[in-house]
């Protein structure tokens, strides 16, 4: 054991001991040794300058006039020096696929917006970890394609362009279809571009000359899909049970989550017939009562057990009377228990009573208003009706009481409809998954796929809009529609044949429906890359892709249909990987919504933090968790985007002139991919090298595993907690106090190469400050875009990576005492270190390095 004294004061007075022994009984150190505080240490220019009087000439901070910073020397890549200085839209041919270092192409389709919307904290979620998956594999040397497109938004847009109109004081019912059409291209024309321009902002690296739009005449694979499944005997037309709009007159998605608003149950007495005795129903909706087939209740419900194969009179209905049916699947905790059929207004009705062969009756039009089944009540709209019947019930006895509820705003209705037959398309799709030809992250995601893919029902394809893609069928004047009928892929082939089925005199009419939305989007991998054309060169190149990234909340809508219809149609799985984000809720774990109040804007959030700051943010999450966004996350990460900005100012003030041509040849001879080069290097330039080697491999398989959250977490704790708090710190005793300047020339290429390799792990995340600091570099060849990734498997030595864990917590450990005993910041003390005969071989190092970190 040996003593190593610091000489940290020029007064014996105020010195004090420190006794170190690594070597004591089962390690048991000095709990000060291991108090674990991370020093914010500044990397400002103003600090960098503090040494400039003993700084060799040759050494000496200077500014790089290509370095734009605010005026506080904080990194804020939404200043207009930084749009002066960098601006990826001049970078745009390196977001094109580039087969030159490789052949395997990466492949992923954006979710298509809107093209009605507005950016929000969803599309900045799947922008950020999209960018992150394309630009990793970039750099990795495989051709990359990210391909992005808008989507028509059949109903949304129909309804901006209807508003516009109304505000002129012009109906769509005063237009021909034409007429209307052409508005909403035009508006398109003028604001489609918005929501595209802002997930530029977000510095997605897309190919932007590929962006497609789902309404794009070039995409003729709807048209050519509808037709083949109709051939194959997967498409059809008839009256079934779909969500109704009212208020948009069109049929809805059966799978989309609709508003909902504050309304009763009300609860209404049912006599018995021929008895005395009454059954109570609850329901929300009492002007469906008109549709009553039955009652129903469960057989296992002893409480009314003894009605069961009876007879009820429906209230208002001048004594119809409907049997009373005993079914397991009527909930006893529901209400009542006792359950009104009423088949026409109800999907679980609808399929009741078609297995129990009931009739079904339809009391609603599709504008709202009762029809002549309601009798008296005909021609009231459904809600004026639910209130007047609720009165007269209340005057006749039979009304129980109401209670609040919530109600869905959309109506179950039975209507003539275009379907897809699905179960045969859910087979192959259930296998893709069986066969791990389709891997979904996270696995815990398979079982929802699989079970609804398992209890599939038909697709209803068909809305009542002018707005999309028109269902390509024609009818014959004078035949009935639902038997005569012609597919074809244009009028002119209508007409044709027509012409050979029923001779020349024949008129023909194309059907005015329109397919749902998500039947385009469920082509969109392939039929973006060229399909029906099979020999389109990038549907060769790129299909099928490789990854689709999308929110959790539309594995239903959009994946499990891709997947269909991409087996049918390709034979071939159109992905990979579907990786599935969870919702961004706000930092009390709420979803965002404009009623809470709580609602994050992106470009407000751009504006205050930066692109950057935001992305990161983003990126911590894990895939198909929510993620809870606070100012706390985004304020911490916008200081760790200084924190990188601020350590390249401190580099580029630190290293050799750009001019200076011997100086930069020595520098970057450095390439510390040998054993010997590592191992020869001084004690803290070993540890972070070694270091920075560990985090590559360590970062680079998380990537591969789709872990972002946890690239970014290593990484910041490398780049925060060893590079900006202890290596660069550590430098400054060979860049200012060095012998000579090979001395500082070691530091330099360690500060360099490490500095170069943490841009190159955080570019991904982090495109704008990354792709700023690397090109105020001298010397750099290549864009960091398009640079290499860092090569793994680089060697490491643990020694120096234990030896430099020994100084920290020694430096820890004075650090505490200081504070402990209340010396001044200012105030010089000595300090006596017992310790290893192992550790005093590097005392010099230890002396000369705690001389600088141990300052407060």
């Amino acid at each position: 054991m040996s003593t190593l004294q610091l000489a940290l004061s020029s007064s014996a007075s105020s010195s004090y001991s420190l006794f170190f022994s690594p070597l004591s009984k089962r390690n048991a150190l000095n709990s000060l040794l291991f108090y674990k505080r991370r020093r914010r240490l500044p990397l400002s220019h103003s600090h960098s300058h503090s040494h400039s009087h003993f700084t060799p000439h040759f050494l000496r901070p200077r500014l790089l006039s290509s370095v734009a910073a605010s005026e506080n020397g904080a990194y804020n890549n939404s200043s207009p020096e930084i749009a002066k200085s960098f601006d990826f839209a001049s970078e745009e041919r390196y977001f094109r696929p580039n087969f030159d270092r490789g052949s395997d192409p990466f492949v992923v389709s954006m979710p298509p917006p809107n093209v009605t919307g507005s950016l929000h904290m969803g599309h900045a979620m799947f922008v950020t970890l999209e960018d992150i998956m394309v630009r990793y594999h970039r750099m990795k040397g495989r051709p990359t394609l990210w391909l992005p497109g808008t989507d028509h938004a059949g109903i949304a847009t129909q309804l901006v362009v209807e508003r516009m109109l109304a505000s002129e004081g012009i109906s769509r019912a005063q237009m021909s279809r034409d007429e209307f059409t052409k508005r909403v291209w035009q508006w398109k024309e003028k604001y489609g571009g918005t929501i595209t321009n802002q997930i530029k902002r977000l510095g997605a690296s897309c190919d932007w000359t590929r962006e497609h739009f789902t309404l794009d005449e070039q995409l003729k694979a709807v048209i050519e899909a509808f037709i083949r499944l109709h051939e194959k005997g997967l498409i059809y037309q008839g009256s079934y049970m779909v969500n109704w709009s009212p208020s948009l007159q069109t049929a809805v998605s059966d799978l989309a989550k609709y508003s909902e608003e504050s309304g009763h149950l009300y609860y209404i007495k049912y006599r018995v017939a021929g008895r005395s005795d009454f059954l109570t129903v609850a329901t929300t909706r009492p002007e469906t009562l008109f549709g009553d087939v039955a009652l129903a209740v469960n057989p296992k419900d002893e409480r009314y057990a003894q009605f069961i194969g009876q007879m009820a009179i429906v209230p208002q209905t001048f004594g119809r009377h409907v049997p009373i049916l005993a079914d397991k699947h009527v909930d006893k905790e529901f209400g009542t228990g006792v359950l009104k059929i009423s088949p026409g207004h109800d999907h679980n009705d609808y399929f009741l009573a078609r297995k129990l062969g009931l009739p079904i009756l339809n009391v609603m039009n599709k504008d709202g208003t009762l029809n002549d089944v309601a009798g008296l009540y005909s021609g009231l709209d459904r809600f004026e009706a639910r209130k007047k019947l609720w009165a007269e019930l209340e005057e006749t006895g039979l009304a129980v009481k109401k209670e609040p509820h919530t109600l869905r705003v959309i109506e179950p209705l039975v209507s003539k409809q275009w379907f897809v037959t699905m179960e045969p398309l859910a087979e192959k799709a259930l296998q893709a998954v069986e066969k791990g030809e389709l891997k979904i992250i996270p696995e815990r995601f398979e079982k929802i796929y699989n079970h609804w893919l398992s209890n599939i029902k038909d697709w209803c394809i068909s809305r009542q809009l002018w707005w999309g893609h028109r269902i390509p069928v024609w009818y014959i004047v004078g035949k009935n529609n639902e038997e005569e009928y012609i597919v074809a892929r244009n009028a002119d082939e209508a007409l044709e044949k027509a012409h050979k089925k029923y001779g020349k005199d024949v008129e023909i009419y194309q059907d005015p429906d329109v397919l749902d939305t998500w039947f385009s989007s469920a082509l969109w991998p392939f039929s973006t890359l060229g399909w029906p054309d099979l020999s389109a060169e990038d549907f060769k190149k790129f299909y099928p892709t490789t990854m689709l990234e999308t929110g959790h909340d539309i594995l239903f809508f959009w994946v499990a249909r891709m997947v269909m219809m991409g087996i049918e149609f390709t034979g071939t799985v159109p992905f990979s990987y579907v990786y599935l984000h969870g919702l961004i809720r706000d930092s009390q774990g709420r979803k965002m919504s404009k009623t809470l109040g709580n609602v994050i804007d992106p470009l407000d959030t751009i504006r205050e933090f930066g692109t950057d700051a935001l992305r990161f943010t983003l990126s911590l999450g894990t895939a198909g968790q929510d993620l809870n966004l606070s100012t706390e996350r985004l304020t911490s990460n916008k200081a760790f985007t200084n924190k990188l900005w601020n350590a390249g100012k401190f580099i580029l003030q630190n290293l050799p002139d750009k001019n200076d041509v011997p100086a930069w040849e020595s520098l970057l001879s450095n390439q510390f991919d040998c054993e010997d080069s590592v191992l020869n290097l001084p004690l803290s330039e070993c540890w972070v090298v070694s270091k920075l080697h560990l985090l590559i491999d360590s970062a680079t398989a998380s990537y591969d595993k789709f872990y972002f959250g946890e690239v970014a977490r290593e990484t910041y704790d490398f780049f925060w907690g060893d590079f900006a708090d202890w290596y660069i710190e550590a430098s400054k005793a060979r860049l200012y106090h060095s012998g000579g300047k090979s001395v500082a020339a070691v530091a330099q290429a360690v500060l360099l190469y490490t500095f170069e390799n943490i841009l190159k792990l955080l570019h991904p995340f982090m495109p704008f400050v990354t792709e700023e600091l690397w090109q105020a570099l001298p010397n750099r060849k290549l864009a960091l875009i398009v640079s290499p990734w860092p090569q793994t498997q680089l060697p490491r030595n643990t020694s120096s990576i234990k030896k430099f864990e020994i100084l920290q917590a020694l430096v820890r450990a004075i650090r505490n005492a200081r504070a402990e005993y209340s010396v001044e910041p200012a105030k010089r003390i000595s300090a006596s270190v017992v310790a290893s005969n192992e550790v005093i071989q590097y005392e010099m190092q230890i002396n000369r390095f705690t001389l600088w970190l141990v300052k407060d």
